[in-house]
């Protein structure tokens, strides 16, 4: 029986799209709309590939073994029962109902939780905790901003339909014409894809980001800058600060490209200053491209539950926030952790080589819908519902806005969702 269901969230990036249409026949997924090609692979190619495992698994001499859950839960339960300092990292690809429990869980064994963001927006929401910042909405941005300003990030790629819906062709109330009444301006150290469709790119010199910040700044003040500042020539910086300074309403949208080259956090810092610098002359506000769906939620909910945004230790009984101490990187890197429970996430892909050797050798819990590198190195594998698709739950998008995601479909049978699969294990602990 074929049907069809529109408005679906899509759980893949920051954006949370919320008018996904899908083509289910007899229980699959057969074709999407209005979705990006990235979008349009989670929902074909991932649910109906042939790669997934169904089952739990438990390493036994070296070889993952399929189990029952009551098995799974149980080896699960005693590795974190008996451990004296876990780690619960990952959380940004689930809902906010998971990463609450994760919360929980974590106090309960007096260990450490630690989110994608510490490896990413980590030093954004630094920046912010410091100096606060200018935000608005992605409604607001479609609606009103005349320019917009992308700085060390390619959401041509990495968030495809950003420019679509919300900033540079979507016609909005006071901006009716779309393309025609915005100017896009791209910030980055290499022409990328979308850089080629700005009305400008200014190339950067690698890690001098902070410099051309303050080079413009200074302009703004009426201060002398030399004749070039990190590879852009003093007259390209007046421009630009001149174009900023007439638009009506604008905003800076930066990646990873701000927030991990040198600098870090001052970087971030420099660039919510810039941005409360020109709220002299017009309307200005600044917002990070956040990468997994739910990383925004995923310091959300840790900051309701435990205070701080990210890397937080309970150790003591309470909660202690330490970034540069706490974080995944820090406490595997130092071999602090004696094991580590891994939810939507594979830090096996990305992590550095002394962080992910200390993974490998101690007990690991992953639970994903994916038999991801980090599963292949786990102890216990579990695999779970995809959220979003085979179950519901809360998302923050990029602006901070909730969004309500939709299960279009059953997972296979016996498959929990990670928030099924988190209170299983406290239930036993």
């Amino acid at each position: 029986m074929s049907e069809k269901i529109t408005d679906v969230v899509c759980p893949y990036c920051g954006c949370l799209c919320d008018d996904i249409e899908l083509e289910i026949d007899d229980g699959v997924i057969k074709d999407t709309e209005n979705s990006c090609k990235i979008s349009h692979t989670k929902f074909i190619d991932f649910m109906q590939g042939s790669e997934r495992n169904k089952e739990p698994m438990i390493k036994e001499n070296g070889e993952f073994v399929s189990v029952s859950m009551d098995e799974a839960v149980e080896k699960a339960a005693n590795i974190l029962a008996n451990s004296e300092y876990p780690i619960a990292y990952g959380w940004s690809s689930t809902t906010c109902e998971a990463q609450k429990l994760g919360i929980e869980l974590t106090e309960k064994l007096g260990g450490v939780i630690d989110n994608t963001s510490s490896v990413c927006h980590g030093p954004t929401i630094l920046a912010e905790q410091g100096v606060g910042y200018s935000g608005c909405t992605l409604g607001q941005v479609k609606n009103r901003a005349d320019l917009i300003i992308y700085w060390g990030c390619n959401p041509a790629h990495a968030h495809p339909r950003h420019l679509s819906r919300y900033t540079l062709y979507p016609r909005g109330f006071f901006t009716r014409s779309g393309e025609r009444d915005r100017n896009l301006i791209v910030v980055d150290i290499r022409k990328t894809d979308t850089a080629k469709i700005a009305d400008e790119f200014i190339q950067v010199d690698p890690n001098q980001d902070y410099e051309l910040l303050a080079a413009i700044r200074t302009v703004l003040k009426d201060g002398d800058i030399p004749e070039e500042v990190a590879g852009v020539p003093a007259d390209d910086i007046k421009h630009l600060a001149e174009v900023m300074k007439d638009c009506k309403f604008g905003v800076v949208f930066f990646g990873l490209g701000l927030t991990m080259s040198r600098g870090k956090f001052p970087n971030i810092d420099n660039a919510i200053s810039l941005v409360r610098d020109l709220n002299d002359y017009t309307k200005f506000v600044i917002m990070p491209m956040r990468g997994h769906f739910n990383v925004a939620g995923a310091n959300k909910v840790t900051c309701w539950e435990a205070r701080f945004p990210f890397a937080v230790d309970f150790a003591r009984g309470y909660p202690r926030y330490a970034p540069g101490v706490n974080t995944v990187v820090d406490v595997l890197g130092n071999k602090e952790v004696d094991s580590a429970l891994v939810v939507a996430s594979d830090p096996a892909s990305n992590l550095p080589g002394t962080a992910f050797k200390h993974l490998q050798d101690i007990p690991t819990i992953t639970i994903d819908p994916h038999l991801s590198p980090t599963a292949e190195v786990s102890d216990v594998f579990f695999p779970s519902a995809v959220s979003g698709i085979e179950s519901e739950g809360t998302a923050y998008r990029m602006d901070g806005v909730p969004i309500k995601l939709r299960k279009v479909m059953d997972p296979p049978e016996g498959i929990l969702s990670d928030e099924g699969i988190l209170e299983t294990i406290i239930e036993k602990l």
